[in-house]
Formats: C-alpha cells, sequence, structure tokens
C-alpha cells in the first residue's frame, strides 16, 4: 500500500517494515555494533545527529562546519561562540548516549535512570550555560536540574506542567520507559507509537528551564539504542513535519510521530549500521547497498529485470549482496547500459 499524496509506502507498511528489518538486524547480522567494533558508523551518526538536533532549535552551522568542530576541535566560520558551544555540548552528550546504551552493563538499572537523564542534560547545556545562560534561571535551575518557573504555552496551546509536579511527572514517565524492556518481538511493530507517545510527554513536562527537546531527542535515542535498535535522526528539513506531529501526539495521536520516529531508525539502519556489519556476501535490502554508484530505483528495476543478481522476500523487498551489485555494475559498464 502506498500513501498516494506522498508516494511513500503507508503508515503500516513502514511499521511492518520496521518489524521485520530490526529482527533481521538481530537474527543475521548480530545486531548493533559496538562503538569499538564499528566506530566509523557511530561517528557518522554522531556528526550528523549533532548537526540536525540543534538546527532544529537554531542552530546555524552547517555540516561541514559541525564535522572540523568535532573532529578536528576548530572553529570554522564566524558564528557565535555559543553555536559553536551547543554542537559540542549536545554531540559529546551524543557520544556519551551511544557507549552507554551498547556498554555491556548498559541495562544494570534498566532502559533510563532519573540520574542518566539529568547526566544528559549537563553534558549537553553546560557549555551553552557557561556562556550564556537561562536569562530567568535561579542558581536551582542549572543544568541537570529541574525547572522552578512556570513555562508560557507553547504554539499550537500545549500548556507543560505545573513545576512543582514535574519531580512526580518524570519519575512516572522513567517507570513507562522502563515497561519497554518487557516488550517481546511479537510488539515490534507498535513500539514507534509507543516512543512517539513517551517522546511527546516528555516534552509535554519539560522538566528543565531549556534544552528539553535536545535532552528528549538524546533520551529517545538512549532507549532506542537499548532496547537494540538504530538511533534516530530527526532532519532539520523535517522540522516542520516533527513539530506538527508533536502536536497531534499531544492530542492523543502519536501516529504521524511514530511514522518519523520509524522511518528515522531506518535511515540509520539502511545508511550506517547494516553497511558496517554486513560482509560482501551477505544478502541486505537493496538501500543499504548504496555508495553512490547507483540509484535505489535504478537498483530496484535491476532487480526486477533479473539483471542484478537479487531475491524478493515475503515482504516485497528486494535484497541483494554487494558482491552481486559489484557485479551488476561491472556488468553493465561492459554493456554500455
Amino acid at each position: 500500500m502506498v500513501d498516494g499524496q506522498r508516494g511513500r509506502p503507508a503508515r503500516e507498511v513502514v511499521y511492518d517494515r520496521f518489524s521485520k528489518q530490526i529482527a533481521e538486524l538481530h537474527e543475521r547480522l548480530g545486531g548493533l555494533p559496538s562503538p569499538v567494533e564499528a566506530q566509523s558508523i557511530w561517528i557518522g551518526i554522531w556528526y550528523e545527529e549533532a548537526h540536525h538536533s540543534t538546527a532544529i532549535e537554531g542552530n546555524t552551522l552547517v555540516l561541514k562546519q559541525v564535522e572540523v568542530l568535532l573532529a578536528e576541535g576548530r572553529a570554522v566560520g564566524n558564528k557565535e561562540l555559543r553555536e559553536y558551544n551547543e554542537v559540542k555540548g549536545y554531540a559529546d552528550a551524543a557520544d556519551w548516549v551511544y557507549r552507554q546504551a551498547i556498554a555491556p552493563a548498559g541495562q544494570a538499572e534498566g532502559i533510563l535512570t532519573l540520574t542518566e537523564l539529568r547526566h544528559v542534560h549537563t553534558m549537553a547545556m553546560t557549555p551553552v550555560w557557561d556562556i550564556a545562560p537561562h536569562p530567568d534561571a535561579t542558581p536551582r535551575e542549572g543544568p541537570g536540574s529541574f525547572r522552578e518557573h512556570e513555562i508560557h504555552p507553547f504554539p499550537g496551546g500545549m500548556t507543560p506542567v505545573p513545576w512543582p509536579q514535574v519531580s512526580a511527572e518524570i519519575h512516572s514517565w522513567i517507570e513507562d520507559v522502563r515497561s519497554l524492556a518487557s516488550l517481546g518481538a511479537s510488539s515490534r511493530s507498535s513500539l514507534p507509537e509507543r516512543l512517539a507517545d513517551l517522546h511527546a510527554r516528555f516534552e509535554r513536562i519539560h522538566p528543565f528551564l531549556d534544552g528539553n527537546g535536545r535532552t528528549g531527542r538524546l533520551a529517545l535515542n538512549l532507549i532506542l539504542v537499548r532496547l537494540g535498535y538504530p538511533p534516530a535522526i530527526i532532519y532539520k528539513s523535517d522540522r516542520p513535519r516533527y513539530l506538527r506531529a508533536l502536536r497531534r501526539a499531544d492530542t492523543g495521536d502519536p501516529g504521524e510521530l511514530g511514522e518519523l520516529i520509524a522511518r528515522a531508525v531506518l535511515d540509520n539502519l539502511y545508511k550506517f549500521v547494516v553497511p558496517a556489519v554486513a560482509g560482501p556476501a551477505r544478502i541486505v535490502p537493496l538501500a543499504a547497498l548504496l555508495d553512490g554508484r547507483i540509484t535505489l530505483a535504478a537498483l530496484r528495476t535491476a532487480a526486477n529485470r533479473g539483471r542484478l543478481q537479487a531475491v524478493r522476500g515475503p515482504d516485497g523487498q528486494w535484497r541483494s549482496s554487494r558482491n552481486w551489485v559489484d557485479d551488476y555494475l561491472a556488468s553493465r559498464y561492459l554493456r554500455g547500459d
């Protein structure tokens, strides 16, 4: 089934693909690699997430500036110091999230703890706070500490919970996050909307005076990776849709946000994870075999016509291997296609 308005698979198809691709990651490819085993994929995700998640909040650094800042420690361009510190703080927090999430002892106290949540906010916000603290903050409202102010209603009408309720609401939220550990494989297709509901709920609680969006997305990825899923990157181009989806989730409809999360996880699965863990003879989805030499549409056409050696799974997706794609491209060159 295809969404007629956008020419993309419908939501239920995305959820089914999400479930089956994650099962394949674990059953055939051995699950997520550790940061040591596949450092390059985590660095790639790290760069992109630091760029896009801060850009959603208004940061104007371009991806190349982010890469130089994180790889070499050099500030390229003439942006305000606050913008460089936003990216650096977020990147350090993301790096910590991935290393903690993949560590063997990562779930000793559950999927997420309050201490970890506070630590993520502290890492992400301290570099910014050191040079530009929130003008209304009291000494008790710095990075890692809950707010003691009321928050004005957001566009769309959502009002965060009163600040005296924040501590109780966050403890309840963490307990609901931990309940995800009991979900079985048969519940994978429902996970995106469970995550969407939790993510939107965190933003409604708005536990910190500033930095809730960044902390919420980092917490979402800590949850995902600890459950064995690739992290999700919400791209800055998706900002209007992301904010609209959050507003819809606030009204009790997490579907659009769940679909956005599922697509983001699959994007990282195909772009970073599968290429790093699958050997050249491993049969994987065509989307994981893209390397700039050919488009996904062209690979599908070649598979349909029998020119590319590939197999079609029960989910309707074509799968091939790096070796088979290399052979096809070499033969196409020889034929002059």
